[in-house]
């Protein structure tokens, strides 16, 4: 399967906690619009490996992939929310949160730095054809 058939869809951090209430979030708001993927799923893994180079680190900030770009971090808000307020519905989409942290990433400052991150770190990938 190629990445064109799975496209819109988000790539979280599915080992935080914080992350994942955010997929979940958008996951309710796009419901069968965009497909919810988490960086160490096997197929997050198979998507990343597809779009990035080898050594690239694509777990600092979640990602938006269109057909033809890849959104990370701040670029990605404008993109997710004209997808799911314009996109149409598909077929079922299968979404399960998951999160597997420790206690620290449930506090205030937590919050705090996952959110200065996200507004801090930007980048958009053009895909190859």
């Amino acid at each position: 399967m190629s990445i064109r058939e799975l496209v819109p869809l988000v790539i979280y951090d599915d080992k935080c906690y914080l992350c994942s209430k955010f997929a979940s979030i958008v996951h309710t708001f796009a419901k069968d619009k965009i497909l919810i993927v988490g960086h160490y799923s096997d197929i997050g893994m198979k998507i990343k490996s597809e779009i990035f180079k080898q050594n690239y680190d694509s777990t600092m900030m979640f990602w938006f992939i269109t057909k033809k770009t890849a959104y990370g971090g701040r670029a990605a808000i404008l993109p997710l929310l004209q997808s799911i307020l314009m996109s149409k519905s598909r077929r079922k989409l299968e979404y399960t949160p998951s999160s597997s942290c420790s206690q620290d990433c449930k506090t205030s400052r937590a919050f705090f730095t996952r959110t200065k991150s996200l507004l801090s770190n930007s980048e958009k990938i053009p895909l190859k054809s």
